[in-house]
């Protein structure tokens, strides 16, 4: 499975251009993850986002906002573990669709399971400039994640068409990526030539 984590102050072109290249490319998922947006300016966004995803296979999960994710009905509702610790896991249960929690340590993905997680992001994996100055946390720290229990695990950070080979055998759920899609001036081939190299190599 191949994720798209947004961040539009790093697209190169429109950005509700370059999602629906991503989809028309064969992204299994959009993150929108606009985290300087209040809640109502969100909202429309999401709504633009739910259009372009309509009528295919690409499912929009919003990133750090349960309402906006409750109100446009999204597939999935994203979060760093912090704010999944601080949300009502009541209110969690009650939303139809995927919960996905953010974490960077073994004990944060057993927390994350065991409070009714259904799966993890885990990085960042490789280095990258969104992690400036940060060491990346490697295969073997991954490995561990995915030993820890049982949710399926998607792996972030610095991943390209160079390092994905030595994701390939681990048995991820799938693997997320922002920059490389969001900076690409040729999104649905960025996308197709990683879908590809991610499902046949």
């Amino acid at each position: 499975m191949l994720y798209f984590v947004t961040d539009r102050k790093v697209a190169v072109k429109d950005f509700y251009r370059t999602l629906q290249e991503a989809v028309e490319g064969g992204v299994d998922g959009i993150i929108l993850r606009e985290k300087d947006l209040k809640q109502p300016e969100l909202f429309s966004m999401g709504k633009k986002v739910k259009a372009i995803v309509e009528g295919t296979d690409t499912k929009l999960i919003i990133n750090g906002n349960l309402s906006v994710a409750r109100d446009l009905k999204a597939q999935g509702y994203h979060m760093g573990f912090e704010k999944f610790m601080e949300e009502d896991k009541k209110t969690l249960k009650e939303f139809r669709g995927r919960i996905g929690v953010s974490v960077h340590s073994v004990k944060e993905a057993k927390i994350a399971e065991k409070n009714g997680a259904d799966y993890l992001l885990a990085g960042h994996v490789f280095q990258t400039l969104c992690k400036k100055g940060l060491e990346p946390r490697g295969i073997s720290w991954l490995k561990e994640i995915m030993e820890a229990g049982n949710l399926p695990v998607i792996a972030i950070g610095g991943i390209d068409p160079n390092n994905l080979g030595k994701l390939q055998s681990l048995g991820l759920h799938g693997i997320a990526v922002r920059s490389l899609i969001m900076e690409s001036p040729e999104v649905k081939n960025t996308v197709k030539s990683l879908r590809n190299k991610w499902l046949i190599d």
